[in-house]
């Protein structure tokens, strides 16, 4: 079967399992070397590549539907998403579904919902499904290079927009750093996701006040200088400032 009689078959079933008009696309952002990662997934059909979204089925509550979504497109389990966006413009689909008539379940008007979330690419490893030849991580600085279809590289534009804004009010870096890691490392993160430098000494003060680390009885060796010392983060106050939003940033 190619991979345009694939769509075919697929639109048979999908028109009995999945609401029609809406869908998925989940942005996950990774850390490594310094940069930003974005996981996507290459489709057989026309060889573009997308974020892993898809359709919302009928029987499940949508949390639920994307915890779905994500396992069948990439192999990914047990990661936090957030909402953050809904895009619906007209002919968002239309271009890359063109070859086919008007009774395609995927070619119909859909509007998706934009979900984000941070995880270490080393902790996942993902799985394409049939539809798809490869699931890779970018890095948000290679993706003028890479072919992606429909609006999906405005979907992970304002996605980065949208967590450059919550790093005010929510803590960054449980799923994206090593369980040990410094000061300088987690600075690291926040400039990467700013797109900017920060100053040393506010970085440090600000987000030791955050009171969501703990200072380890240990030192990053292997280095040429001193030895920086090591945190981890506190998980039961980290989880409370996700709840409530950080007071002392």
């Amino acid at each position: 079967m190619n991979s345009k009689q694939q769509f075919i078959s697929e639109s048979i079933e999908a028109k009995e399992v999945y609401l029609p008009h809406l869908s998925a696309d989940p942005v996950i952002f990774g850390f490594d070397k310094n940069e930003l990662k974005v996981l996507l997934i290459k489709m057989n059909y026309r060889k573009k590549w997308f974020l892993p979204g898809g359709f919302i089925d009928k029987n499940l509550d949508l949390d639920e539907a994307i915890k779905k979504i994500l396992a069948k497109r990439a192999g990914l389990t047990n990661i936090f998403v957030e909402e953050f966006g809904v895009f619906g413009k007209i002919n968002r689909s239309e271009s890359y579904f063109e070859d086919f008539d008007e009774s395609l379940f995927q070619k119909q008007r859909f509007i998706t919902i934009g979900y984000y979330a941070l995880y270490n690419p080393e902790k996942i490893h993902p799985i394409p499904d049939e539809l798809t030849e490869a699931c890779e991580w970018f890095y948000l600085s290679q993706l003028n290079e890479v072919d992606l279809g429909m609006d999906h590289r405005e979907i992970i534009e304002k996605a980065l927009l949208t967590l450059r804004e919550k790093i005010s009010i929510k803590p960054i870096g449980y799923n994206l750093l090593p369980e040990k890691f410094t000061l300088t490392e987690l600075q690291k993160l926040y400039e990467a996701i700013l797109g900017k430098e920060l100053n040393r000494g506010n970085f440090y003060r600000k987000i030791k006040n955050l009171g969501i680390l703990n200072k380890l009885d240990e030192q990053r060796r292997g280095g040429a200088h001193k030895a920086p010392d090591l945190y981890s983060f506190d998980e039961e106050k980290y989880t409370e400032a996700l709840k409530n939003g950080l007071n002392s940033w």
